[in-house]
């Protein structure tokens, strides 16, 4: 019989490593188990967005923002192809090296595109960041062809606003800026996000929600190296509306020309309906700048600029109407019957009130003069002695009849309505009384009066037009890209003066014989072949002090110089066009003043072929600055 070979100590050794063996693979299967569970479970949406987002994006597709256009259908402002390059901040693995990269290939601003980045991570990790916008074709072709080594960059066409002149009609045009958080929580600019530019100013900011559209998108399959593959579905953006302006581009042009080198405020209007047809201000900036974006040493010499080139003069330039102002003052007595028209008042050059003394522009005076010469020739002793007769309180009735003391309604941001003042007002705001002497300020346009350039057209309209005051307009129409009209604006009338016609016309002959008559001291916007009218206006800045009433006007610096005006209406008979021109430190309205409002009424009555000649031989004036206005008595016409 054969022994047994079995020994039970290398079984009971084998049972043990068996055991163990089983218990390390159940430890395994657990961990396995709980990694599967912490992964599917716990992370599972992440991973879950993350596989999708690796397979399919969804895309924005910005709208084409509405093109505007003049009155007769020229393109001011469009929008044009910009490559903007932005990266995914989730996809980026180094995030150093890749900002290194793109700024030798793209010239990106590392700090900038770096905190761009990393508030993109913590918001949203998956959205792409842009960290450039309108990228030269050069650098983009960099990029592309290195396109496969940048994890998480892509590049976006996107539309552009284009402002086809630069600096025309920038103030009226506005310009766009970046949308802020408080906008976007206002709920008041519907289809828009993070990043979205919008109207900051002018026409851009007025029709924001008709020129803006409505975003678009796309559901793309991407690879894993963010490369797209192909296009799943589509949800095409819709455009903006067109808006056409009521202003002519050539009137424009030349109206900034004749600006060129000063500092004032030009607004052209059609008298019959209220259309603006100019309106310019200067100096100007160039909205392109806001689009392409500056850097902070740019913005701060913009925004702290002595000349304010982001003012629109048009609208909130305040300045002593001067002579002009005679206008209404004469409309007051006519109509209150403290004058008629063949009233003479003797001016010998000075006029007294009490010990105080206050001169006429002529130094040895005009002798007896009715009303007809007195607007001719600009007396300011006949205004003095009719502004006594009417009163402060009597004048500023009919300064608010005819729409000064208060906005045009012309629908642009920050508009002013000017001062009329009252001896109330006066009460309410110093706490004095009202003195006899400021009352005959008062009736030249000096003293506290202020006006905006765009009430001085209203006015000289309203002249013409038979005493309509007529809501300034800048909008023609709107209508889709299709041709579909969604708006067309229609005349507004805003208010009729309590002022007889006859003495309407009575004011319109005087005011044709400003420029006309051989004495008027409107006689440099004459024209041979159309009837101009229109009223000088020279407007003190500071009172006239006795050192400087034998200074020259070179002799004064520019920015104690006097304001220069004129308005104008042309053809008198049946008129097409009123200009108020504004030449802030200008001297002399029929010197400074009268010269571009013969130029503007020229350009825009003339052949279309002929305008191009307009502008030649119209002066330019140096400027270095800006001063405040302050209340003076005594100018010149």
């Amino acid at each position: 019989m054969k022994r047994s070979n079995f020994d039970p100590l290398s079984a009971n050794s084998l049972g043990r490593q068996v055991r163990i063996a089983a218990f390390c693979i159940l430890v395994a299967f657990g961990i396995l188990i709980m990694r599967l569970w912490y992964l599917q479970i716990v992370n599972g949406s992440l991973y879950r967005s993350r596989s999708e987002y690796n397979r399919i994006r969804l895309e924005d597709v910005a709208p084409f923002r509405g093109v505007i256009l003049d009155r007769n259908g020229e393109i001011l402002v469009k929008n044009r192809p910009s490559y903007n390059l932005y990266v995914i901040p989730e996809e980026v693995q180094d995030k150093a090296l890749l900002l290194k990269r793109l700024n030798l290939l793209g010239d990106i601003d590392p700090e900038r595109a770096e905190k761009r980045l990393t508030a993109g991570a913590r918001k949203h990790p998956f959205k792409p960041v842009c960290l450039k916008t309108d990228i030269s074709r050069d650098r983009l072709a960099r990029i592309e062809t290195h396109l496969y080594d940048l994890a998480g960059v892509m590049i976006k066409v996107k539309p552009q606003r284009h402002y086809c002149y630069g600096r025309l009609a920038s103030h009226l045009l506005g310009y766009l800026g970046e949308i802020n958080e408080a906008q976007l929580k206002s709920g008041e600019f519907k289809d828009t996000k993070a990043g979205d530019l919008i109207g900051k100013t002018g026409i851009e900011w007025k029709w924001q929600s008709k020129l803006n559209g409505k975003r678009g998108g796309e559901q793309v399959e991407v690879d894993a190296a963010g490369r797209r593959i192909r296009l799943i579905s589509r949800k095409p953006p819709v455009s903006g509306l067109d808006i056409a302006l009521t202003i002519d581009k050539e009137l424009q042009i030349q109206a900034e020309k004749a600006l060129s080198g000063k500092q004032g405020a030009i607004v052209a209007m059609d008298p019959m309906n209220g259309e603006v047809l100019a309106m310019a201000s200067n100096p100007s900036y160039d909205p392109n700048l806001f689009i392409k974006g500056m850097d902070r040493e740019t913005w701060q010499q913009i925004v702290l600029s002595q000349s304010h080139p982001l003012q629109n003069r048009v609208l909130t330039g305040q300045y002593p109407p001067g002579s002009v102002f005679k206008i209404v003052v004469a409309l007051a007595g006519l109509q209150e019957g403290v004058i008629t028209p063949d009233d003479e008042f003797f001016c010998g050059g000075t006029f007294f009130l009490g010990n105080s003394r206050y001169r006429c522009w002529k130094k040895y005076g005009h002798g007896h003069i009715d009303l007809m010469r007195a607007l001719v020739e600009s007396c300011d002793v006949y205004f003095y002695n009719v502004g006594k007769k009417l009163g402060v309180d009597r004048i500023a009735s009919y300064a608010k009849q005819v729409g000064l003391g208060k906005p045009t309604g012309v629908g642009l941001q920050n508009e002013k309505g000017g001062l009329v003042p009252t001896k109330k007002w006066k009460v309410r705001r110093w706490g004095v009384p009202w003195q006899g002497g400021e009352t005959i300020s008062t009736s030249i346009g000096q003293s506290f009066v202020l006006v905006t350039p765009i009430q001085m057209a209203s006015l000289i309209s309203m002249v013409f037009n038979g005493g309509i005051i007529y809501e300034p307009q800048v909008t023609r129409w709107i209508k889709k890209t299709n041709g579909e009209t969604v708006l067309e604006m229609t005349p507004r009338v805003k208010q009729k003066p309590d002022i007889d016609p006859e003495y309407l016309e009575m004011v319109k002959e005087a005011l044709v014989g400003v420029v006309n008559n051989p004495h008027g001291t409107g006689s440099k916007a004459r024209l041979e072949d159309i009837k101009v009218a229109g009223k000088t206006g020279t407007a003190q800045v500071v009172a006239l002090q006795d050192d400087r009433e034998g200074q020259k006007e070179p002799e004064v610096p520019w920015k104690y110089r006097d304001h220069a005006w004129f308005v104008a209406a042309a053809p008198a008979d049946a008129p097409k066009i009123a200009v108020a021109v504004l030449v802030e430190h200008g001297g002399h309205g029929g010197s400074a003043a009268a010269p571009i409002a013969r130029l503007l009424i020229r350009t825009y009555l003339s052949e279309p072929a002929d305008r191009e000649k307009g502008g030649e031989d119209e002066p330019g004036t140096h400027f270095t600055g800006n001063s405040p206005q302050v209340p003076g008595h005594t100018v010149n016409p």
